[in-house]
């Protein structure tokens, strides 16, 4: 984990979203700093080891309507990623992730057999909840928001058959993945799970997509009700980006462990891509007319024919 990927940055980062929300106005970095009790000096540092940009900026990107712009500006359909080769760069920090899926006799037993090992780890984003078997990552929740007895329970009932102690080579796992050095998930759904699933891993950093791109990508166009359900029950998140969905009207929509951590994790991607340089979606090799689709069908959510369907297994 990188010296700046603390929980107590997080922290700072939630309580700075929520004194923002209440201004009626932007606010001064010394009327930040003041209604954060920090020095100026202090909230700058801060603030800029965590995502390489100043606070002043980093409002622009937590502003409600920094939804709006990404679907303007880095919207992706998963069709036209595919075809430019985007898929290498889609995970997390650009990092490599394999995976691989139960067969669907495995998924039907909830779990029954299954050991899981667990461990808590720190993450940018406050403490992370990380479960594995054998095979590699099963689970990544967040405690941030609601806490870890209520993350721990929810990951549970995912498998509410299997078995499940402690283990710390689960927090391995799980900082190396964080950490951008890559891993393996293990992902256990019903079929048409897995197929959402993988096309969430296709959504480039810093960039979005709509509920209606994944049901087309996961071979489902019509079915965009329960591809977004399928999003929503995301056990890996952030290694599995569901954060990255968006309603075709720019709203964020939901997110299982809270829309303040949603939020932050577009903008911190969005932050450190443009500190980066990385741009816009043309800049990253995805066609124009897709960059600037918020006025175009796909952007609006109403599909698009030449989404493909996508492999369910690598």
């Amino acid at each position: 984990m990188k010296p700046q990927d603390t929980p107590y940055h997080y922290a700072l980062i939630a309580r700075a979203l929520a004194v923002i929300d209440a201004a009626p106005r932007a606010l001064t970095l010394p009327e930040l700093a003041t209604q954060m009790g920090l020095s100026e000096a202090h909230f700058q540092r801060v603030f800029s080891a965590w995502v390489g940009v100043s606070p002043q900026r980093y409002q622009q990107y937590l502003a409600l309507g920094h939804a709006r712009s990404l679907l303007a500006q880095r919207f992706t359909t998963l069709a036209t990623a595919t075809e430019t080769g985007l898929s290498g760069a889609s995970r997390l920090h650009d990092m490599f992730l394999t995976w691989e899926a139960m067969t669907p006799g495995e998924y039907a037993r909830a779990g029954a057999g299954l050991h899981i090992g667990w461990d808590f780890v720190d993450s940018a984003f406050g403490p992370a909840l990380v479960m594995a078997t054998d095979r590699g990552i099963c689970g990544l929740g967040f405690a941030a928001e609601k806490g870890a007895d209520w993350a721990m329970t929810d990951l549970q009932a995912r498998w509410p058959k299997a078995q499940f102690a402690p283990d710390p080579r689960a927090g391995e796992m799980g900082r190396t993945a964080l950490a951008g050095r890559g891993g393996t998930l293990h992902l256990m759904g019903s079929p048409l799970n897995i197929k959402v699933w993988e096309a969430l891993l296709r959504i480039p950093p810093a960039h979005v997509t709509s509920y209606t791109q994944i049901a087309a990508a996961a071979g489902a166009p019509r079915a965009v009700r329960a591809a977004a359900s399928a999003v929503g029950r995301n056990p890996i998140s952030l290694l599995i980006p569901c954060h990255r969905v968006l309603r075709a009207s720019g709203e964020l929509g939901g997110y299982h462990w809270g829309l303040p951590l949603k939020r932050a994790m577009l903008a911190h991607e969005s932050a450190r891509a443009d500190a980066r340089g990385i741009g816009s979606a043309d800049a990253r090799g995805i066609g124009s007319a897709d960059a600037q689709g918020i006025g175009s069908a796909d952007a609006q959510g109403l599909g698009s024919a030449d989404a493909r369907e996508i492999a369910t297994r690598r």
